[in-house]
């Protein structure tokens, strides 16, 4: 904790006092005057405040959506010339970014170091409260650069209260490499004092429990984040309709899945779907234009996908 303590001291100003200043004047850190009483109240009548602050959020994100394209577009020009998506966040922030990265893969067939999550403390603060941990600017940087981040990679930068030290770090260090940056916060965008080239600030105002931003301030987070990806894999042609193409078959709930999928698209039925993902070594999106294809084989269907960049309607329709 000494270590901690010392490195967060500049130019002889004390960081307690300083952070003590910053956060008594967040939003995320006020009083919500509907809930003052709320240790007064019966069960259900917790649950109706509880309830009636959520239903805010849908309309406050509807306003940051015009930021959310922007990031979504630096995302896409990325991961199109081979870079990757970094999300960097501390608690609940953290943990969001992980679980978003993670479900990517099994969602959308992306390699698992497309879309990354880092969390400071490590793996153990996915399951274990490491509070500390957030206060390490140099292990934001180190964590960053560990991962073997890079200049034609995207950091995210996520922060309800957006001061996190070793997130800033992490996404000062990024900027530094030449790398484009997008950060998530859920406090006002003029307070965002930091250069990045997208702020996303769903501003969900004070928590029903005074700064406790698992709530609204996590549920606005976990909406922003699903976005920034869900448009990024079908800007990258990795849905066909509104359905995952690109899915694996790993395990038995998406075999079923994938096979309900090739039904619904192709119109085969149960076993002609089972018989054609079982050609294209169980790869929907080759299944699906080997079969509206003319019939042809995997090899085939596959050379059409990869000259068509993986969009499944531009390899039916060009061949």
């Amino acid at each position: 904790m000494k270590i901690v303590r010392e490195t967060m001291q500049n130019d002889g100003v004390d960081m307690q006092d300083r952070v003590f200043e910053e956060i008594k004047n967040l939003v995320t850190e006020a009083r919500l005057p509907a809930s003052e009483g709320i240790d007064n109240k019966s069960t259900k009548e917790i649950l109706e405040i509880i309830n009636g602050e959520d239903q805010t959020i849908p309309a406050i994100i509807e306003k940051e959506i015009p930021y959310i394209a922007q990031a979504v577009d630096i995302l896409v020009e990325a991961f199109s010339r081979g870079g990757r998506l970094f999300y960097v966040g501390a608690g609940t922030s953290g943990r969001l970014g992980v679980l978003d990265a993670s479900e990517c893969p099994p969602t959308y067939g992306t390699d698992p170091t497309m879309v990354q999550g880092i969390i400071a403390g490590g793996e153990k603060a996915l399951t274990v409260s490491q509070e500390g941990s957030e206060d390490q600017m140099a292990q934001g940087e180190i964590d960053l650069l560990e991962r073997g981040f890079t200049g034609k990679d995207v950091v995210c930068g996520i922060a309800a209260s957006f001061r996190t030290p070793y997130v800033l770090a992490a996404v000062r260090k990024a900027r530094g490499m030449g790398a484009k940056s997008i950060f998530v916060t859920c406090n006002p965008r003029d307070e965002v004092k930091l250069e990045v080239d997208v702020a996303i600030c769903p501003v969900v105002g004070p928590e029903v429990v005074m700064g406790s931003t698992r709530m609204k301030a996590g549920t606005a987070t976990k909406l922003v984040l699903n976005m920034l990806t869900t448009a990024s894999m079908i800007r990258l042609g990795k849905v066909y309709g509104n359905m995952m193409v690109d899915l694996k078959m790993t395990s038995r709930k998406l075999e079923e899945r994938s096979k309900r999928t090739v039904m619904m698209v192709t119109g085969l039925d149960y076993a002609g779907a089972e018989k054609a993902l079982a050609a294209a070594d169980g790869h929907v999106k080759t299944a699906i234009v080997m079969v509206l294809g003319g019939d042809i084989d995997a090899d085939e269907a596959r050379r059409r996908l990869e000259a068509n960049n993986g969009f499944v309607r531009a390899a039916l329709e060009g061949n």
